[in-house]
């Protein structure tokens, strides 16, 4: 992707959306029975490594959405309802990481490109996350301490490890495959 082709959003980029929305729904509905104790209803996700992959791979749209829509579906399946400020921030995640080609991400081998994507995970779980704590305070009238202890610091913790560990896992493989049929 270059910097170009950015925010295009055709048929492809509808059809990675919706691919990457089903993944996160179905794996984070999986994990969501890992409740991290003593945190607001955060749960142990791997699955947060899907909108953060498919921002980097195919944009910040599709990462956006994949984040989003994928957070709304999988916390519906699992009975959490519907809460914005943490869809937002799921679609977060995929969009910063997407941003990483405004740094001149070429391709996904070699540590000079895992390090600038590992850059933007870290960048985009803090925003993120910030973001979903900083509601709580007005949504849910919780202090700022709270909220850190709650919200921020169990949630960050987490989609660090998940999206650090996982997202240059999955480039990988996604670079194999993508070499062998030729893209």
């Amino acid at each position: 992707m270059n910097k170009k082709s950015l925010w295009k959003f055709g048929t492809r980029e509808v059809v990675y959306s919706a691919i990457g929305a089903a993944l996160y729904a179905v794996l984070s509905w999986a994990t969501n029975f890992l409740q991290i104790p003593a945190a607001g209803n955060v749960a142990f996700r791997p699955a947060v490594a899907i909108p953060m992959f498919f921002g980097v791979v195919f944009g910040p749209i599709v990462g956006f959405i994949s984040g989003f829509l994928g957070n709304i579906i999988g916390d519906l399946l699992s009975g959490y309802g519907f809460w914005i400020w943490w869809d937002l921030m799921n679609g977060l995640m995929g969009l910063i990481t997407g941003l990483v080609v405004l740094v001149g991400l070429k391709g996904y081998k070699g540590w000079s490109n895992i390090l600038k994507v590992e850059g933007f995970i870290v960048l985009a779980v803090l925003v993120a996350a910030a973001e979903a704590a900083i509601s709580e305070i007005w949504v849910s009238g919780v202090d700022v301490p709270t909220t850190i202890a709650t919200n921020f610091i169990p949630t960050v913790i987490p989609n660090l490890l998940n999206g650090l560990i996982l997202v240059p896992i999955l480039l990988v493989a996604y670079d194999a495959i993508a070499s062998r049929s030729g893209r």
